[in-house]
């Protein structure tokens, strides 16, 4: 698959906390934590699981920087 974001960055999931409806994925990017929060449904359908190597897509149409 294609996609047009540019950032995409490479990370390994450390936790998932699933409730009734969304699950918080968390994403060691690089020594960084990347937190998504996504449908349980998306979670069990992609068979995410602790230890999976994921791609992390960011398309925002804001990106703020602080010094």
């Amino acid at each position: 698959m294609t996609l047009s974001a540019r950032n995409k960055l490479p990370g390994t999931v450390k936790s998932i906390v699933r409730d009734t409806v969304m699950a918080e994925v968390v994403l060691d990017v690089a020594g960084h934590e990347v937190v998504s929060v996504v449908t349980r449904h998306a979670v069990e359908d992609l068979g995410i699981e602790v230890g999976d190597e994921l791609t992390v897509v960011i398309k925002s149409t804001e990106v703020m920087l602080d010094k």
